[in-house]
């Protein structure tokens, strides 16, 4: 261990401490790239090994888990080459973190032993956050917000007026009939850096789409107008990754008037419509329409505004940084003697700086639950991993929302680690009177506790939001 020569001024111990500190933050991401290579390249073996016939096991977990990897390594590889501020270190090793949970609940859901290069990570990588998240947030903040390319343009674009950069088309009127197709072709482009405008006229697109670029705009028509749809599911033979209709993993990944769908049905139970793992990705005026696992905010910050999403179970789920502000939450009709359970946050680490923050909304009974609303019971959420985080700001609770607020996940499982807040809800379903009396339930009457969950300061979303030109409220 170093050590701080006592001859020093007040001054020089500071700088002192101060740089110590910093040279182990270094070596902890250090070591955090080398064991996500590691891992990653494990992974690509074992796949090689079972493409040439030499190992059984699940291709498609082994394929998420590759992929996860190398996402990881390459957002922490940023840090060498950028100007990164300690929230943006923080929320990729977050990030990475998740990714390598995800990886390893894959594998064991399809009974495939990990190779021990991995199981090692998580360590490697709590060591490198805990590190991180020492040092305060509140004086680096807009290293990184000059970074998103089409200042204004989600909200000034038109169909009409608007230049776009490739047009789909299912009648034949545009550059390309599918989004794959149009995705394909961005190779031809030489962007240099700007945002790719895709222009997806109305239509119902039978595909499965992944964006890997970043800057990419996606505009469709309005909800309902243009749909992008797909019915894969876990007990299919999917992983919960890849059960999503789209996925976007593409930092800067802007979406509008879009409507997003996976049409399993409920009893197909894990089937995902959208997962998003984009750092400071936007949603506008879109529809993600599913049962159970509609939407997962897989990880890094994420803003939805005037959106709309349907569910019965854990359908807003995942361990993003993520703000849903003026959205309509609809609770959909379950199968018979399930529950609805609209959030399951994935927050398994004290120093994430994840969770789920829905602002200025409203939770209401589906036109399919309204009829028979009484014959099911409804929940805010129930905690998926141990530090489960989830806020509820100023929204407006229908009356279908059981007097308890919240639902256990299995027995005492997180109950007193877990952070689930309110702040001045309003509605038949907002009374906290006989909420459940949890360690980690808070009714927040302060508008202190409640501010730390909004864009301002949950996303630093003010510049990157404030960009795209959509409108947000940066407060309370």
């Amino acid at each position: 261990m170093a050590v701080v020569p006592n001859t020093l001024s007040p001054s020089q111990v500071v700088e002192a401490l101060t740089n110590m500190r910093q040279s182990e933050e270094e070596k902890a991401l250090g070591k955090a790239r080398e064991a996500l290579i590691a891992a990653r390249n494990a992974y690509y073996m074992v796949l090689k090994q079972e493409e040439d016939g030499g190992v059984n096991g699940c291709s498609i977990a082994l394929s998420d888990c590759a992929r996860l990897y190398e996402d990881s390594e390459r957002r922490l590889r940023r840090r060498s080459t950028e100007a990164a501020s300690s929230m943006d270190v923080r929320m990729w090793l977050s990030a990475a973190l998740t990714n390598h949970q995800t990886c390893i609940e894959g594998l064991r859901r399809g009974n495939v032993v990990p190779p021990a290069t991995s199981l090692a990570t998580a360590a490697v990588l709590r060591e490198a956050l805990a590190l991180h998240s020492l040092v305060a947030t509140g004086n680096d903040r807009t290293k990184l917000n000059s970074t998103n390319p089409g200042a204004g343009l989600m909200i000034s674009w038109h169909s009409s007026k608007s230049k776009v950069d490739i047009v789909v088309a299912q009648d034949g009127s545009g550059n390309y009939k599918t989004i794959n197709e149009a995705l394909a072709a961005l190779g031809k482009w030489n962007r240099s850096n700007r945002r790719l405008v895709v222009y997806v006229k109305s239509g119902t697109y039978k595909e499965y789409v992944r964006i890997t670029v970043k800057n990419i705009m996606l505009v469709g028509d309005g909800i309902d107008k243009t749909i992008v749809t797909g019915s894969r599911s876990v007990p299919d033979g999917y992983s919960t990754l890849s059960s999503a209709t789209f996925a976007v993993t593409g930092d800067n990944f802007w979406a509008r008037d879009m409507t997003f769908e996976n049409t399993a049905g409920p009893g197909k139970h894990q089937a995902v419509a959208l997962m998003v793992a984009s750092d400071r990705s936007i949603f506008y005026r879109c529809s993600f329409r599913g049962y159970q696992d509609t939407l997962l905010a897989h990880s890094l910050r994420q803003f939805y505004r005037d959106c709309e999403i349907h569910g019965t179970i854990d359908f807003i789920f995942g361990n993003a940084a993520v703000v849903l502000q003026n959205c309509d939450i609809y609770v959909r009709r379950p199968l018979p003697h399930q529950a609805n359970l609209i959030t399951a946050q994935g927050r398994d680490d004290p120093h994430m700086n994840t969770g789920i923050s829905v602002h200025g909304g409203r939770v209401r009974a589906a036109r399919e639950l309204e009829a028979a609303k009484n014959e099911f019971r409804s929940y805010l959420g129930r905690p998926w991993k141990k530090y489960s985080r989830t806020v509820f700001l100023k929204t407006d609770l229908d009356g279908i929302i059981q007097p308890e607020g919240w639902a256990r996940w299995s027995g005492d499982f997180a109950l007193e680690t877990l952070f689930y807040g309110e702040y001045k809800n309003t509605g038949e379903g907002a009374a906290t009177g006989r909420r459940v009396k949890w360690p980690g339930v808070h009714v927040m009457a302060d508008a202190k506790e409640a501010a730390p969950f909004t864009v301002e300061w949950f996303l630093e979303g003010r510049e990157w939001i404030g960009e795209a030109g959509v409108p947000f409220w940066s407060g309370l």
